[in-house]
């Protein structure tokens, strides 16, 4: 049976419309195409801003991933970034410790440890590997890599452009505003206090001075030198440790002592540091008169007689200034009491010093010291609690009376002035 011309017609109709279906589809794909090859063209003539902004989002992700662990640098990477150690920025007990810069830019200070392979050498790499190496806050110094061979134990951290605080506190040219101190004080503070109550392990730094806090290229403090650091955790109410740790004059006295020990201890050192920002001196000073010689000490006197604004004058203090001084005078006051356990959290003292929290009136911190009454480490578990907001101050049992003569009192002030 043979079509009709209807179907003939119809049928070619249907066929044109599927060519012409196709064709359509080939052409818009063809558009497509030609369209992306314009872009990527243009994109290459331009410099490829889509590619390099890829690539610069990249490099960014994976330098802040590496900065999430310490990075193991070899020994000649960091002989090339110091240029085989030529730059040298100061040095102590401890170590050298060099200004460096790797291919990328970034300025680093590398801490060499001295002395061949010990126990305390690992003690003290292992210590500051374990802490700063695992947390990051804006005034903690950030650890970006170490070196642990043979021939170098070394430990890479931020240049820090201002150096240390020391440097700034003890010369006649003042050249930091007494309300840049202010900030120094608060920003340290609020360093330590994360250390104590914010990180998942309670860290107890020991060495809270002024040679252990750094200043950046815009003066704002970092707390660094985490040799001495130690780990504990938040259930434990105290650790007990055998042999002195800190610097004299700035250590608690508890930790002279083999008695239990809290992270109270870097209050009473933070309250020594305290001193020094707001009178510009050093605690101790020997070529001024003896009622002055040991500053903590002549603060308290001026304040339980009233004459605050005296102090002031001495210590050059401009009427401005005087009742933020006078703030961290009493903030200082609180952090060195003889008992522990009457210190105020890191926090709180934050709070305070920012005027966010009324201060209580300071008694007196060195009762121990008068009349030559023994340092009162009380017989038995006898505990006081402390007076202090948010305080977890945790109950610390003592066990035995020590000697605390004014003699001894004199010849433990001499030391920590060396």
């Amino acid at each position: 049976m043979s079509s009709t011309p209807d179907s003939q017609v119809s049928s070619s109709v249907e066929a044109t419309l599927i060519i012409v279906s196709i064709v359509v589809i080939v052409v818009k794909v063809v558009i497509v195409v030609v369209i992306c090859i314009k872009r990527a063209n243009i994109g290459s003539e331009s410099g490829a801003p889509d590619s390099r902004f890829l690539t610069l989002t990249m490099d960014k992700f994976l330098n802040d991933m590496e900065r999430e662990n310490p990075i193991r640098f070899t020994s000649q990477q960091l002989r090339i970034a110091t240029d085989n150690f030529t730059n040298l920025l100061g040095s102590g007990g401890f170590g050298a410790v060099y200004k460096g810069i790797f291919t990328n830019g970034t300025i680093v200070a590398v801490k060499v440890l001295y002395g061949n392979p010990s126990k305390r050498i690992e003690e003290q790499f292992m210590a500051e590997v374990s802490t700063i190496g695992r947390i990051h806050h804006f005034n903690l110094v950030r650890l970006y890599g170490f070196c642990f061979e043979r021939n170098l134990r070394a430990l890479v951290y931020e240049y820090m452009g201002n150096g240390s605080l020391d440097k700034y506190l003890f010369r006649e040219n003042k050249i930091i505003g007494f309300s840049r101190l202010h900030e120094i004080a608060a920003g340290t503070a609020r360093g330590i206090a994360y250390l104590h109550e914010e990180c998942q392990q309670r860290i107890i730094h020991y060495d809270i001075k002024p040679g252990n806090i750094l200043l950046d290229v815009n003066f704002s403090p970092k707390v660094a030198d985490f040799g001495l650091a130690k780990l504990c955790n938040r259930e434990n109410t105290h650790i007990t440790m055998t042999g002195g740790r800190g610097t004299p004059g700035y250590a608690a006295p508890e930790l002279w002592m083999p008695f239990p020990i809290t992270h109270m201890c870097d209050v009473y050192s933070f309250g020594m540091l305290l001193f020094e920002i707001v009178g510009r001196r050093r605690n101790v000073d020997d070529s001024l008169p003896e009622s002055q010689e040991w500053f903590p000490r002549w603060v308290w006197k001026k304040f339980e007689c009233g004459e605050m604004g005296d102090l002031m004058i001495v210590c050059g203090i401009e009427g401005i200034d005087r009742e933020m001084a006078e703030r961290m005078f009493k903030v200082a006051l609180l952090c060195v009491h003889e008992r522990p356990q009457l210190r105020p959290l890191m926090s709180v003292v934050v709070k305070m010093l920012e005027g966010v929290l009324e201060i209580p009136i300071p008694t007196n911190p060195f009762q121990y010291m008068m009349h030559g009454i023994p340092y009162p480490v009380l017989p038995g578990h006898t505990t006081q609690t402390s007076s202090f907001p948010d305080s977890d101050s945790s109950q610390i049992p003592f066990s035995r009376f020590v000697p605390g003569t004014p003699i001894m009192t004199r010849y433990e002030i001499e030391i920590a002035s060396t």
